[in-house]
């Protein structure tokens, strides 16, 4: 399998050189040159087949031989060692839980598939390779417990100064070992646009390369908890819609990877903040990327989504494709705080912040005879003070959490580009 840059001016790469690269030499981001269907057998007699094996399917076309085939595997075991629950809400809504690994969050997933695949491409290297990520949120906590103690690989997360939460910001700052954290002075789109700089920059000494969901080996991955909620759901309902929360917009695409494999998933509601650069260009054909605001769905606070390119390449670059196919919706702090309330005083249930915003779109969204599902992408604890004050209740403390607590905070201050650049060559 070869990936081709988006931007179209570099040269096509295998899947071990487009992990490693990141981002391409033109800044583009990469693509798979093929997405073969599965077997219609398989997708009809999914019910048959552990989520490994499941996962083993969906990915092996894009891996390749660069992994061998027992070494492919091991890794897929140790990415899903945790559960992906769906849980009821309404008659015809659930919700997919994604908070039950290491970090409490979806990207525990891409992070741990990426990390043991860098380990291997890495495993007779003596030159240390450098994972530059940015963070709005759960990436950073998932990159540097994913990435922790991996042979030969340092990880330096940049996040934006006062915009993550206290837990998300322990996450990432207190591991210490092969990770560093750096408090960047701006949002999350400076984060991403310094790690782009980076990349192209011929004076930086180091080999670097991305965990962001640019990197094909976080991207792809998340493919496998759509196949497992349509494992669950596929005998009782014949239309599954998914709302995603989205942010950079790496988890909806890889599910609609998943629908391009041959998994029969009805629509996709890409549900935002009011970082709503997707939703005007849907209502009005134009694509133009905004200062991100910080809101308290943090970390979808983006406002130029790296992954929006790869869905449009995905839909043929065709709008009146993607409205087919694909919705939009954006929703305020306030509505954001009526839904959480709603969902917990109607139906007992705790959403967090970026949850409750995948719920309000499917509530805006007909449904007509569909099964709605919005994934639950962080666990509530991690937006502590607004889930308590809007729900008006505390909640228990999960033990891996706990842990980290009592941590002592360790990052560096960067103000700009050249504060990384003299870091990365120090």
């Amino acid at each position: 399998m070869n990936y081709y840059s988006l931007h179209h001016n570099a040269p096509k790469v295998s899947f071990k050189e487009a992990v490693i690269k990141g981002l391409a030499p033109d800044r583009g981001i990469y693509f798979p040159e093929n997405i073969t269907p599965l077997p219609e057998e398989f997708i009809q007699n999914i019910s048959d087949y552990s989520h490994e094996e499941i996962a083993f399917e969906a990915i092996k076309q894009f891996v390749g031989h660069e992994i061998p085939t027992d070494i492919l595997k091991e890794i897929i075991s140790e990415t899903l060692s945790f559960d992906f629950p769906i849980v009821p809400i309404e008659d015809n809504i659930g919700t997919l839980e994604l908070f039950h690994g290491p970090t409490m969050a979806f990207k525990d997933v891409g992070a741990r598939f990426m990390a043991r695949c860098l380990g291997y491409f890495n495993r007779n290297n003596d030159n240390n390779v450098t994972v530059l990520v940015a963070t709005s949120g759960d990436t950073g906590g998932a990159v540097a417990n994913g990435f922790l103690g991996v042979k030969g690989v340092d990880v330096v997360i940049l996040y934006p100064s006062g915009k993550v939460s206290k837990i998300q910001e322990k996450q990432l700052t207190t591991l210490g070992q092969n990770i560093t954290a750096l408090e960047v002075d701006g949002v999350f789109d400076d984060c991403q646009e310094m790690v782009k700089t980076a990349f192209l920059d011929s004076e930086i000494e180091r080999t670097l390369t991305s965990a962001n969901s640019i990197n094909i080996a976080r991207w792809l991955p998340q493919m496998f908890y759509f196949f497992f909620a349509y494992k669950a759901l596929h005998q009782k309902h014949k239309n599954i819609v998914f709302s995603v929360p989205s942010g950079n917009f790496g988890n909806i695409c890889a599910g609609i990877m998943a629908q391009k494999l041959g998994l029969p998933i009805q629509h996709f509601i890409a549900a935002t903040n009011v970082n709503d650069t997707v939703s005007n260009y849907l209502q009005n054909g134009e694509y133009v990327p905004q200062k991100s605001i910080a809101t308290i769905s943090n970390a979808m606070d983006v406002g130029n989504p790296s992954n929006f390119i790869r869905i449009q390449e995905l839909y043929n670059n065709d709008l009146a494709t993607i409205k087919k196919h694909f919705s939009s919706y954006s929703f305020t702090d306030d509505e954001t705080k009526t839904a959480m309330k709603s969902i917990y005083d109607q139906y007992n249930y705790i959403a967090d912040p970026h949850g409750a915003v995948g719920y309000l779109g499917l509530k805006n969204h007909d449904l007509k005879d569909a099964y709605g599902v919005f994934l639950e992408t962080a666990h509530p604890v991690k937006f502590l003070p607004t889930v308590e004050s809007t729900l008006g209740l505390k909640l228990d403390i999960p033990t891996q959490i706990q842990e980290i607590m009592h941590k002592e905070k360790h990052a560096i201050q960067a103000t700009d580009y050249d504060d990384l650049k003299r870091f990365l060559n120090s």
